[in-house]
């Protein structure tokens, strides 16, 4: 593994559950620095001190605080939920009902903090388990949103492969942009704007 994987890489594994709250308590933490302060001005000693502990007990978890963010972004994408095809309505007249909760899913999924947000997309190092972490959930989700796709009597794509991946990229790149950036627009908007050009793209249709 390169230095720079290893400079990312938590120092401790906590097996105990003290020691995995005080892990906890640490992420915490720096989550609240991260979006108060910005990640340049967001130390490692202010985050142990919002964590109270000593600097010396917050090493001995993390090397940095690169490390510490990168995990903040593994855990955003791990906690991410979807709701499965067997828990939607697929019949006939429901196409639009069907994208709206697979975009409202991204949505929420994306709904914290949206400075915290915004660091973690902009600032974020890549570590071989963040590659791991995204790699494991675009494949899981681009199934589920595959089978949908195949399922739906409503859909008119030509190849539901192709589509999954084009649908995946569009609805999660989109939100995270938008859930990040300062608010100018409201969510509900978004979501129409969004659910209308995916409904539209699964239909087929021709027109606006």
């Amino acid at each position: 593994m390169p230095p720079a994987h290893r400079r990312l890489e938590p120092r401790r594994k906590p097996r105990q559950v003290r020691a995995e709250l005080t892990r906890e308590r640490i992420l915490t933490a720096a989550a609240h620095v991260f979006a108060e302060h910005g990640y340049a001005a967001g130390t490692t000693n202010r985050i142990a001190e919002r964590a109270r502990i000593s600097i010396g007990s917050l090493y001995q978890y993390f090397p940095n605080k690169d490390a510490i963010l990168a995990e903040l972004l593994i855990q955003h994408i791990d906690r991410g939920t979807w709701t499965e095809a067997a828990d939607l309505d697929l019949s006939p007249g429901t196409l639009e009902a069907t994208v709206r909760a697979l975009i409202r899913d991204a949505i929420d999924n994306h709904s914290d903090d949206p400075q915290l947000l915004r660091v973690m997309i902009e600032e974020a190092p890549v570590s071989q388990e963040l590659i791991d972490t995204i790699d494991r959930h675009t494949k899981l989700r681009t199934a589920q949103v595959r089978d949908v796709v195949a399922r739906h009597p409503d859909s008119r794509v030509g190849d539901p492969d192709v589509a999954a991946d084009i649908i995946l990229f569009t609805v999660e790149m989109n939100t995270h942009k938008f859930m990040a950036a300062p608010r100018t627009v409201p969510v509900e908007t978004f979501e129409n704007e969004l659910v209308a050009m995916v409904t539209r793209y699964l239909r087929g249709d021709q027109t606006p």
